[in-house]
């Protein structure tokens, strides 16, 4: 397998777009791919495209990539389609790391791509909740609506908002049955993210907070208030990949592709690793490193809690240790290992198909020094984590992929 590296990367910012089109989206972002690589559209050799919602939302099926890039004048090579949840992107991009990686083509680029908002935000929800298994989704709803009467909230799974969300809310109650985590800790990683975000142009929300902003905002499913959960939204992100051999041509200053682990959840005895940390451990083997070794990491916060609990899957500390990790300023801009610098799904938003590719730009640009206000001094190895649906319980999809200079 050949070595393979990054070149460029292009991202809209992220946001309720209304007035515009997925095909607008994915030009901005493809075409400053393009402009930041050098590299000509005659060039590509092929396309990975992420997207996971289009479908339910504006009703474009099937061939969702060739639509866009035709509009775009890219046209008679491999155009591949990836849906794979909020792992749409992360996939489109581990497909052209192989393509790149065997042999096959030189140069080839990954694009994650998608438009939530809609008119009708029940639409919305419920394209998102269809991301885990239709045929328990009823037993699902029925379980959730009995933890609703129990808690006295209001019922608003699926329709005004997330039911991820529920589950996420599940998730946190577990960990701090467990380990006695706070609330507070919670809203820390998202006062984190939203601090990170002020300093991002490509993000959504763009307002520092506090853990006491966080904690007064209105309630979503006990313990998660608003700002603890991710928000829907709209946008693009591309990058370009290149042999690391032919990277030379375009660069002076790539950016390494040293291990792309894609993987699903599976039936597990209690006790035994979870899809992410299972995931994680392939990628640190695959690429010689560690967590010890990571500069910086973005990883899938959908939700605080889940921020938290990817500490300690990602092996930055022990299983309930992911408080003390927030409390002690480790995972924020100027700690041992800033996570999410970008603001995360929390603060930069969260348009499903187009997250895992947003990511790793991010990272792209961390690693080459041109994050602006949000750098972080000296970074020479990155992570991103994107996971992606629910079957029993875990991601139905999680990709892991290690960057290093």
């Amino acid at each position: 397998m050949r070595e393979v590296a990054i070149i460029g990367a292009g991202m809209t910012r992220f946001a309720k777009h209304l007035d515009r089109s997925m095909k607008d989206l994915a030009r901005e972002a493809i075409e400053g791919a393009l402009n930041g690589s050098g590299v000509e559209k005659s060039a590509l050799e092929a396309v990975a495209v992420g997207n996971a919602m289009a479908g339910l939302i504006t009703g474009q099926e099937c061939i969702r990539g060739q639509v866009v890039l035709r509009e775009m004048g890219i046209g008679g090579i491999p155009v591949i389609n990836t849906e794979n949840a909020c792992a749409s992107a992360a996939t489109a991009f581990h497909l052209a790391w192989l393509y790149v990686a065997s042999g096959m083509y030189d140069v080839v680029m990954a694009v994650g791509m998608e438009k939530l908002f809609h008119e009708d935000k029940k639409r919305s929800f419920e394209a998102i909740g269809s991301a885990i298994d239709v045929e328990l989704m009823q037993q699902t709803l029925e379980k959730m609506k009995t933890a609703v009467k129990e808690k006295g909230e209001d019922g608003g799974a699926g329709k005004s908002r997330s039911m991820f969300m529920d589950f996420y809310a599940e998730f946190a109650r577990d960990h701090m049955r467990k380990y006695g985590t706070t609330k507070e800790q919670f809203a820390k990683i998202a006062a984190k993210n939203h601090t990170h975000g002020s300093l991002n142009p490509h993000a959504q929300f763009q307002t520092p907070r506090t853990m006491e902003d966080v904690l007064a905002s209105p309630m979503i499913a006990e313990p998660l208030t608003r700002m603890m959960c991710s928000p829907i939204g709209d946008g693009a992100a591309a990058v370009i990949l290149t042999s690391a051999e032919n990277a030379k041509k375009f660069t002076t200053k790539p950016v390494y592709v040293k291990a792309s682990v894609l993987g699903s959840g599976k039936d597990r005895n209690p006790g035994d690793p979870g899809v992410t940390e299972r995931i994680a451990k392939k990628a640190y083997e695959v690429a010689g490193l560690g967590p010890e070794d990571l500069h910086v990491a973005e990883v899938h916060d959908a939700s605080s809690p889940a921020e938290l609990i990817i500490y300690e899957e990602l092996g930055l500390c022990q299983h309930g240790e992911g408080g003390r990790l927030i409390d002690e300023g480790v995972t924020a801009l100027g700690g041992r290992t800033p996570v999410n610098p970008s603001g995360g799904l929390l603060a930069k938003g969260h348009p499903v198909g187009a997250t895992g590719v947003a990511q790793i730009a991010e990272i792209f640009w961390q690693l080459r020094g041109e994050a602006g206000k949000r750098q972080v001094e000296g970074a020479k190895v990155g992570l991103t984590e994107n996971g992606g649906g629910m079957v029993r319980g875990e991601a139905a999809a999680l990709a892991v992929h290690i960057l290093t200079v």
